[in-house]
């Protein structure tokens, strides 16, 4: 069995992590604070810490990556909360440790934020055309790694993610004047995510782009009105103004064909 870096242990790859080891797998794990790599090597898990920075990697980058065949990276941007750093030139910085390592196959978790909304219905046949920041950095993270030499990288696109204690519908119960309604909802739950990326590894499928996203599109204003209501929180109000605008709707032609991926999990 092979060995496997999981660069982020949190609400994905902590069970990615335990369900890889089940499955024989000498399993490595990185976290950026050392209370959380204490906590994780209290319940067994080999825990590195590693924080990656625009101009250097602090930590154990080399021990962490060491003997490892495939590399999992899970690192959200964290463009959302303004920060000011830049994730792409972090990304470049981890690129470069990783083709100096013994890592030959890579699995780079990116985002249908890729996509504009103005792209309307997307696969992976179409050209990502972000007009924000957050999703021109993830393309360029996704770019540089793809055309490595040294690695064969598969660039998967999660949509909005829920399983667990996560619910989009938690944030928007109660709310109101939310607009677009109409908008189609492109989710997947974490079950799928680990299924997908176990796919990748056990069908090596690498080198390829692949859209990971819940086949169902209902509409926003109807799916989290049901959500709230199945959970027993006030439902989220939407504006019902009519509009002609164009909402992103993302699905795949590659899950089928290359990794004969069915979803487990409905929405």
């Amino acid at each position: 069995m092979s060995t496997i870096a999981i660069a982020g242990l949190g609400w994905l790859g902590l069970p990615l992590a335990a369900q890889l080891q089940e499955l024989g797998h000498h399993v490595k794990g990185s976290v950026t604070s050392k209370n959380k790599q204490a906590e994780l090597r209290n319940h067994g898990l080999e825990v590195y810490q590693v924080e990656i920075a625009e101009d250097e990697i602090r930590g154990e980058i080399q021990s962490f990556l060491a003997d490892a065949e495939i590399l999992i990276i899970l690192i959200p941007p964290g463009l959302r909360r303004n920060t000011g750093h830049n994730h792409a030139l972090r990304m470049a910085q981890l690129l470069d440790a990783t083709e100096k390592a013994s890592v030959k196959k890579v699995i780079l978790i990116s985002s249908t934020g890729v996509y504009d909304d103005a792209q309307g219905a997307v696969t992976e046949k179409d050209i990502p055309q972000p007009q924000d920041n957050k999703g021109k950095q993830l393309l360029e993270v996704e770019q540089i790694f793809f055309k490595s030499p040294a690695l064969e990288t598969t660039v998967i696109r999660f949509g909005g993610l829920f399983g667990g204690s996560r619910n989009p519908v938690k944030y928007l119960a109660g709310r109101t004047g939310l607009s677009n309604g109409k908008a189609p909802v492109n989710l997947i739950h974490r079950q799928d995510c680990m299924g997908i990326i176990l796919g990748v590894i056990y069908k090596n499928t690498f080198g390829h782009i692949i859209n990971a996203v819940h086949p169902e599109h209902p509409k926003k204003s109807e799916y989290y009105t049901q959500q709230a209501l199945a959970l027993g929180l006030e439902p989220p109000q939407y504006d019902t103004e009519e509009t002609d605008e164009t909402y992103k709707k993302v699905d795949s032609v590659t899950l089928k064909p290359v990794l004969g991926y069915t979803f487990q999990k409905s929405l």
